[in-house]
């Protein structure tokens, strides 16, 4: 299948003030855009023509690094937009999806601290990680492209690590854009629908 640059679920305009416009514009519209657009050159001749993001992702890790790194972005990208929207974030969260934090990882402070750490600590570009593994969750990172699908996991939630989705607007204070990202954009409806499908 071809990779199609979706439309953001918002105005570009809408995250202010802790994701700008202009961070929007560069990080959809040249950034999303360009892993599209590589992606669809890469993906011809690679024998994955037919198959879904995810089974492309999957089975061009460690074989086709150059289509593993666009079709990651591709897939990661697609899903960071939802799970962003404006007046996000917060501890209320949908009752499955608490129960399950709660359980899993100690309640949602210790999830939110783990989840910043991740992200802090994720040395150059990357992204950090709420997965579903093996029935449990559990917050993790990875660099550049790569995500939990790779590694067994669903994922979740994830936050973009790379410096263009936070030096317009942060500069290099990058623990300042996670504690916006999580306090203030996570679409928690988004989340809990992917772990109510993951769960089953």
């Amino acid at each position: 299948m071809a990779f199609e640059l979706p439309p953001l679920p918002y105005a570009y305009d809408a995250l202010g003030p802790y994701m700008s416009k202009e961070t929007l514009e560069y990080h959809h519209d040249k950034h999303h855009q360009a892993y599209v657009t590589n992606g669809n050159k890469l993906l011809e001749g690679s024998g994955l023509e037919g198959k879904s993001l995810e089974e492309i992702v999957k089975e061009s890790y460690g074989k086709n690094a150059g289509l593993f790194n666009n079709a990651g972005q591709h897939y990661n990208h697609i899903h960071f937009w939802k799970w962003m929207k404006p007046n996000g974030g917060g501890k209320s969260l949908p009752g499955a999806l608490q129960k399950a934090i709660d359980a899993d990882l100690g309640g949602y402070d210790k999830f939110r601290e783990a989840f910043l750490a991740a992200g802090a600590g994720q040395f150059g570009s990357g992204w950090a990680w709420l997965t579903l593994k093996n029935g449990k969750l559990e917050v993790t990172k990875t660099p550049n492209g790569e995500n939990p699908l790779v590694h067994g996991g669903t994922p979740l939630l994830g936050v973009d690590v790379w410096e263009h989705s936070y030096y317009i607007d942060y500069r290099n204070a990058r623990p300042k854009y996670l504690e916006a990202f999580v306090d203030n954009l996570v679409n928690w409806d988004y989340v809990a629908e992917l772990y109510e499908a993951a769960a089953k």
